[in-house]
């Protein structure tokens, strides 16, 4: 599943709603595991509710190592 929202999240930045309809995971699903690669220091939010999550620096070079596999 995380796998799944951070390709998500490698188009653009998102609100939990869209990446949960963009993976077709369940919205809780979705913002449990952006809180936990929030954590992780992967993916960061920005503004207010609706938060826009985006890929961190660590996120992308993360990414690249997924498609490297």
């Amino acid at each position: 599943a995380r796998t799944r929202v951070i390709l998500a999240l490698e188009k653009a930045a998102s609100n939990a709603r869209n990446v949960a309809s963009a993976t077709g995971l369940n919205y809780n699903i979705v913002l449990h595991h952006l809180r936990l690669l929030e954590a992780e220091k992967v993916v960061t939010r920005k503004g207010n509710r609706p938060f826009l999550w985006e890929l961190t620096g660590m996120g992308q070079q993360r990414l690249v190592n997924l498609k490297a596999h």
